[in-house]
């Protein structure tokens, strides 16, 4: 991406200044968000609007970002520093919270590359954010460090989350783990409804 970047900037052809007038004006705006860090988190906000999400999805899930960092800066300070360790560590969380990896979900919500935090709903989010949070605490709490010492935190962590989400769903009646995707059209969600009803 990089390189095809530096390529359009190299152009000197007059077609290619719209192009050169919008990376002038994406690299304006990450300069301003790296001086002022609410300046992307509203956009990002914009950007799930537009996509559909309601206002309170968002807020869960900018909250579950914040989570997710504070997290994953907490692993980096006890020596975790490869992609492949964070991966390892949350495919944990999640099996001990929805007895699914990642991946499995991803499968579950017949997803591909995308984010499947974003094909989340509410409750779904919730229960990542505690097994997350829970996570962060029993690892300061216990000064985990290295990877197997952060791999148990994990475990205890998801394991917490897990509990709440069978207690949640005894007392709710139905399983809090969805094959549906948070942003289903509407319209098509109402004809099978009115489907199951005839």
């Amino acid at each position: 991406m990089k390189t095809m970047f530096r390529i359009i900037q190299s152009i000197p052809s007059k077609k290619a200044e719209p192009f050169k007038q919008w990376l002038a004006k994406v690299g304006y705006e990450r300069v301003q968000e790296i001086e002022n860090p609410e300046l992307a988190q509203k956009r990002m906000k914009e950007l799930y609007q537009a996509k559909g999400y309601s206002e309170d999805w968002i807020e869960k899930r900018v909250r579950g970002i914040a989570i997710r960092d504070e997290l994953t800066d907490e692993w980096r300070k006890r020596g975790l520093e490869k992609d492949l360790e964070y991966a390892i560590l949350t495919a944990e969380i999640s099996k001990a919270t929805f007895g699914l990896t990642p991946s499995e979900y991803r499968k579950l919500k017949g997803l591909g590359k995308e984010n499947l935090r974003d094909h989340m709903n509410d409750l779904e989010l919730i229960f990542s954010m505690l097994g997350e949070r829970v996570t962060t605490e029993i690892t300061r709490n216990k000064d985990a460090l290295g990877f197997i010492e952060c791999e148990s935190a994990a475990l205890e962590g998801g394991e917490v989350a897990g509990n709440a989400r069978k207690d949640a769903e005894k007392r709710i009646g139905k399983s809090i783990i969805s094959k549906e995707n948070y942003l289903e059209q509407p319209e098509k969600v109402r004809k099978l409804k009115e489907k199951k009803r005839t």
